[in-house]
Parts: structure tokens; sequence; C-alpha cells
């Protein structure tokens, strides 16, 4: 078991040893869902969360390159 606090401003550091063991970098997607009194934590791989490819198709409005340029920095 890892434990890490939470700020004022509801952030937190996901412990080292976490990112490491399921490889997280930045730049990753995680998703958070909550079971229970469980809050459940897990790295979203592209192509591969049902989530995401149901909503897919309707993002398509934003997936040109001007939008990738003004999006890449944020």
């Amino acid at each position: 078991m890892e434990l890490a606090k939470i700020t004022s401003r509801g952030q937190t550091t996901i412990p080292k040893r976490i990112r490491e063991a399921i490889n997280l970098t930045e730049g990753d997607v995680i998703a958070f869902e909550i079971e229970g009194d469980h809050l459940l934590v897990r790295k979203l791989i592209p192509g591969q969360d049902d989530y995401l490819k149901g909503i897919g198709g309707s993002l398509s409005e934003w997936d040109s390159l001007e939008d990738e340029k003004a999006w890449r920095d944020l």
C-alpha cells in the first residue's frame, strides 16, 4: 500500500513505485471510477478504452491539424 496526501486544490502525487509498476509516464491519461466506497484509478491505453471508443466518433469535429497545434501545449 502506498499513501499520498491531497492538497487544498484537490491534487496529489501518484507514488513513484505505483507509476513505475504500470509504466505511467508524463502525458498518459488516467480514469477515475467509484465503486462503492472505493476509488479506482486506471491508465487508459489509446484505442483500447471502450468509453473513449464510444465517444470517439463525436469528437471528429476537433480532429484537424489546426486543433492539434492549438491544444498541444495545454
